[in-house]
């Protein structure tokens, strides 16, 4: 998940902008929870997997 659309609860603001402790808290948290592909958009994945398949299936029909 990111912090793109999120809205605070205590300042009503993005939290991807931290304008209060508790904006900054919940981003800090977001980026430590993120993982490998967090931040790839669901595009990027996408086209990530269609790669991955296609040379897989190189690979399958030069074997």
């Amino acid at each position: 998940m990111t912090c793109d659309r999120l809205v605070c609860a205590n300042c009503a603001g993005p939290v991807n902008e931290g304008r209060c402790a508790v904006c900054r808290a919940s981003r800090e948290r977001l980026q430590h929870q993120n993982g490998l592909f967090a931040g790839l958009s669901p595009a990027a994945l996408i086209a990530l997997l269609v790669t991955l398949v296609a040379v897989a299936l190189l690979a399958h029909q030069t074997a």
